[in-house]
């Protein structure tokens, strides 16, 4: 029961469902707090959390697996770097160049670049159904961003903010591979928690220099929305996507990230007052039904060796 691919299936909606609530809340903070500071504030909250939770529940962990060798820390560093610093930076950034609507729809490719980076390191198969899980999941993201206006997603050209997008894209790609491989030897408690202690080194001094150009001033609001930052879309969103990374592998977890745009829709309909239209419904039908393509097809998936064997 303990490694049942259902419960990992759960995990990946609970990360993508908080992760659509930090959208929101990050949107309504841009003015109030510079990218890197608001990505230091939710990483250093993080830290201390997983310090804690270690600490007074998983002290054994310590223990757990002998000492980590090289190649685990560089596991780590790759990580942290990846996930932790360079992706939430650079996402902020690159709304700045182009449109909620782009990034969203280029983002719905990170199962698809995933799948390539999966079959290339750790040579996990690309199969007809995950392909087709792909391709389904990108056109229900379309419908429901696009509104059924499927022209107006194209007036835009390509622009700076989309390359960036590309970039991270393919980093996410990689920190999902890379968590497969880390929880291979250790809990994804441990994984997700020293991958984000060693983000701080990078987030830390970048944030103090960010300071001096942009200075925050702390609030009451902004404390509290800092603090729900940094404890729901980042310790548990992260824990459980890595969690559900090591149960089901990249690929099969990757099928349901596109969740996202559909949880972000609807927290828009509960507590912005948009409207539930028919794009969105047929468009979440299409989301989910591509992750359940991969779900169904999936069986129960075996823990990658690849990298992680010695």
């Amino acid at each position: 029961m303990r490694d049942d691919p259902r419960w990992g299936y759960l995990l990946i909606n609970l990360a993508t469902l908080f992760w659509a609530g930090n959208i929101a809340v990050g949107r309504a903070l841009r003015e109030a707090i510079a990218p890197v500071g608001m990505v230091a504030i939710r990483a250093s909250i993080a830290a201390v959390v997983y310090a804690l939770l270690l600490i007074t529940l998983y002290r054994s962990q310590l223990q757990v697996g002998g000492r980590d060798d090289l190649r685990q820390w560089l596991l780590y560093l790759g990580m942290a770097i990846s996930g932790v610093v360079v992706y939430p930076v650079m996402m902020y950034l690159a709304l700045r160049y182009t449109t909620a609507t782009h990034a969203a729809l280029l983002n719905a490719t990170g199962p698809l670049v995933t799948m390539l980076l999966a079959a290339l390191l750790l040579k996990e198969p690309i199969t007809a159904s995950l392909l087709g899980s792909g391709l389904v999941s990108l056109l229900g993201v379309g419908l429901i961003i696009s509104n059924g206006d499927w022209r107006g997603l194209f007036k835009q050209g390509l622009n700076l903010g989309d390359g960036i997008l590309l970039i991270i894209i393919i980093l996410w790609g990689l920190y999902s591979v890379w968590s497969r491989v880390a929880t291979h030897r250790r809990s994804s408690l441990w994984v997700t928690g020293v991958s984000t202690w060693l983000a701080l080194p990078f987030l830390l001094p970048s944030a103090a220099w960010e300071w001096r150009t942009s200075p925050m001033t702390f609030t009451l609001p902004l404390v509290i929305a800092s603090l729900y930052i940094g404890i729901f879309p980042t310790v548990i969103s992260f824990l459980c996507w890595n969690e559900g990374i090591r149960r089901l592998g990249p690929n099969h977890a990757m099928a349901f990230y596109n969740t996202l745009a559909l949880y972000g829709s609807l927290l828009g309909v509960l507590f912005l007052g948009e409207p539930f239209t028919w794009t969105l419904a047929l468009g979440g039908v299409l989301v989910v039904g591509g992750g359940l393509i991969a779900a169904v097809s999936a069986g129960s998936p075996a823990p990658s060796e690849a990298l992680a064997s010695d």
